[in-house]
């Protein structure tokens, strides 16, 4: 083990019919199938479909860091 961390940053959008939380949990959940160690998040986008002027779906678009294997 080193004594230092690296990482990589990559871009996600969730969506979700119900809230914002839930978008990001839903990026964060998928995500975690193929990406390891993720350790942080940044919101960069908050958006939304809309129908019959209400809100259809949240959309939010973040970056995730996570560690690079063995940093």
């Amino acid at each position: 083990m080193s004594d230092h961390h690296t990482y990589k940053k990559v871009e996600l959008t969730g969506s979700s019919q119900n809230s914002v939380e839930e978008a990001i949990n839903n990026a964060l959940a998928e995500a975690s199938k193929s990406i390891q160690n993720m350790e942080w998040f940044e919101v960069t986008e908050t958006r939304g479909h809309i129908r019959d002027n209400k809100v259809e779906h949240f959309q939010v678009t973040l970056k995730v860091g996570f560690r690079i294997a063995n940093s």
